[in-house]
């Protein structure tokens, strides 16, 4: 159980939890620092039907594959977010249970299936999905607009199903070999404008009570942690590393926290290097 969380509060492992009247979440039980409790597996389907949709697999873990295969019935069709490993190894196992075909922006992910792209539109399962390119934790990221089929797709979305992007409780690491500040600080624009009030679904915490709320509240704190790494290398010197800058920055945080914000320091740099250069 992760630190924090009374047996009340803790939800479920490998069961489906509703979130919206389109979507819920199996949570695999893969908790760790990175993770929290798990990976969310989340499932979409309209009311009434017979199939539905799977976003991220999760994990290699097999015991996670056979329960999402139990709990769901027929697969129509299977979606990722983005690359990391506890979003994406268990797309062969869950397939050894489906012939559904998978949509990936990366396409070593896709079986079956052409690479998403940018405001795709897909359909499936009795909804209207649209993809949402979100680059920032990584280059890959996107998240999902999901509504009822034909309820158009200016009506205000059912839920936003998000990855990695913005996580259910603190901010997302952005991934030093192919995160980008500049691209998250936009993909937050993005979502603040056509998210607010909307109910957000992560890839690992809690739901997103304002998904466009969460977007304005993390692009600023990106924004001031941006400030922080301006002063802190003013007064380290240019030739400051990340290492050196993040321990200047965080304070009373652990070892492995540490090394996880020095991720996000050395993107920081990177986009301070590209634009001050």
């Amino acid at each position: 159980m992760s630190a924090g969380l009374s047996p009340i509060e803790f939800p479920a492992y490998e069961t489906l939890r509703p979130v919206t009247s389109l979507a819920g979440v199996i949570l695999c039980d893969n908790p760790s620092e990175m993770t929290f409790e798990g990976t969310n597996t989340v499932v979409l389907r309209a009311p009434g039907s017979t199939t539905c949709v799977v976003v991220d697999p999760g994990p290699d873990d097999r015991a996670h594959a056979e329960r999402i295969a139990a709990i769901v019935g027929e697969i129509e069709l299977i979606l990722v977010t983005h690359r990391h490993g506890d979003h994406t190894d268990g797309i062969d196992l869950l397939r050894e249970f489906t012939p559904a075909p998978v949509r990936a922006v990366e396409e070593r992910f896709c079986r079956d299936a052409e690479p998403l792209v940018d405001d795709d539109e897909v359909h499936a399962a009795g909804l209207d999905i649209i993809v949402l390119a979100t680059p920032g934790h990584t280059a890959d990221s996107v998240s999902l607009e999901v509504r009822s089929a034909g309820t158009g797709f200016t009506a205000p979305a059912d839920c936003v199903v998000l990855g990695d992007t913005i996580l259910g409780r603190d901010s997302t690491v952005l991934d030093s070999t192919d995160g980008d500040l500049g691209d998250y600080l936009d993909s937050m624009d993005r979502l603040a404008a056509r998210a607010d009030g909307v109910i957000g679904i992560p890839g690992h915490g809690p739901d997103v009570e304002n998904t466009g709320r969460a977007a304005q509240v993390l692009g600023q704190h990106r924004r001031d942690r941006l400030d922080q790494i301006i002063a802190a290398r003013a007064e380290l010197g240019r030739d400051a590393d990340a290492e050196a800058i993040t321990q200047h920055i965080y304070r009373d945080v652990s070892p492995f926290l540490l090394k996880v914000a020095e991720q996000s320091t050395k993107v920081a740099l990177r986009y301070l290097d590209r634009r001050d250069p």
